[in-house]
């Protein structure tokens, strides 16, 4: 094994343990009968959800899922290349 793939291999898990993490931390998204009755998409709260910790890490998660595949690919490039 080449020093870049095992690099790369820590890489990937660390990676692959944050995004679980990140995801685990997120609230669940169930708008439920409450919601549609009262017109939950129409709430103060909602108006403000690009401020929230929520937003936050929603958008957290779409930086990290995409630094794991291009880990993933090119961990795989350098597997069938050596």
């Amino acid at each position: 094994m080449n020093v870049w793939e095992i690099i790369l291999g820590i890489a990937v898990i660390l990676v692959s343990l944050v995004i679980v993490a990140v995801i685990l931390l997120q609230q669940g998204h169930r708008a439920g009968i409450s919601g549609a009755i009262s017109g939950g998409a129409d709430t103060f709260l909602s108006k403000n959800k690009a401020r929230t910790f929520d937003a936050t890490l929603a958008r957290f998660t779409k930086y990290i899922a995409l630094a794991f595949f291009v880990l993933a690919i090119v961990a795989n490039y350098l597997a069938l290349k050596g």
